[in-house]
């Protein structure tokens, strides 16, 4: 094995929210084959858990018991497979994809831009922005499971929904071939800057935040659901609803992941009093409390 295995290593350092306790044992793979390699190694009954940019994660005091498969720097690859399919590892940040799509001349990945994460972490919950998702692209994946076996599945092995992916237990993803319309680069360029100016116009990008913290309900949008109960500002601890989007949690400095989960039920506690809506998480909360 060639990548680096590091010890009760912080998760704060590796989450967009600056939050989380310790991995029990962290693995950064070298590439693909290294890391099949490495997980060959592993107990059988050994948890393991990915992360990526560790946007869209809360990682809970107590940290991770089990072994983290780090792909940020890692699993890289992306090439051009013919005039409208490509090949990008799990490790990729979606907004290199938009970009690199954009180079070749291939349309229908922009929105990824808009994406703070990488490849897996959109294929694993269906990620979207300004009304795109990510599945919409996908041609097929592949998959890994705990033995280091590795399967090329279709998308029919999986059922997607509005940000949930099911797929088969115990496998994860590796790659993905996205499916591309031929497009004109300078129209995708602009298209691009559209959506960032957008975006940094309507969502606190510069704090620490884990991005859109709760799912749309059908018909309304949770930002809207949370400005009416009037929490814009409020504040749990070292964590607060973003004023600038009632649907951002920042971390104003000094958050615990325990503020942030009070202050995420709290948000829930009052939609459902006031508007009789559960508000459902879009950020996944792993690990254990303190």
């Amino acid at each position: 094995m060639s990548g680096i295995l590091l010890k009760n290593e912080p998760l704060a350092k590796y989450t967009s929210w600056r939050v989380g306790g310790l991995a029990e044992q962290m693995y950064k793979p070298e590439s693909k084959q290294d890391l099949l390699v490495f997980l060959t190694t592993l107990p059988k009954d050994e948890k393991i858990f990915w992360i990526g940019l560790g946007s869209n994660l809360l990682v809970r005091d107590g940290g991770i018991k089990g072994t983290v498969i780090n792909t940020k720097g890692q699993l890289k690859k992306m090439e051009s497979i013919d005039s409208e399919k490509i090949y990008v590892e799990v490790g990729v940040a979606c907004a290199h994809v938009a970009r690199f799509c954009t180079d070749l001349g291939l349309a229908g990945a922009e929105f990824l831009a808009g994406i703070p994460g990488t490849m897996g972490g959109a294929l694993k919950m269906n990620a979207g922005a300004f009304g795109s998702e990510t599945w919409n692209i996908v041609d097929s994946v592949e998959m890994v499971n705990a033995k280091g076996e590795v399967a090329n599945r279709e998308t029919n092995h999986f059922e997607v929904s509005y940000r949930s992916v099911k797929g088969i237990d115990d496998e994860w993803f590796l790659s993905v071939i996205l499916v591309l319309k031929k497009g004109e680069p300078k129209i995708s360029q602009q298209k691009i800057k559209t959506l960032l100016e957008q975006r940094a116009l309507t969502q606190p990008t510069n704090k620490p935040t884990c991005g859109s913290v709760f799912k749309n309900p059908p018909g309304q949008h949770a930002a809207e659901l949370i400005e009416a109960c009037g929490l814009k500002g409020y504040i749990e601890g070292g964590a607060c609803v973003s004023k600038k989007h009632a649907n951002f949690i920042e971390n104003m400095g000094q958050a615990t992941a325990l503020d942030i989960e009070k202050l995420i039920d709290y948000i829930q506690l009052q939609v459902k009093k006031q508007h009789g809506v559960t508000l459902l998480t879009e950020v996944c909360t792993v690990g254990e409390p303190l």
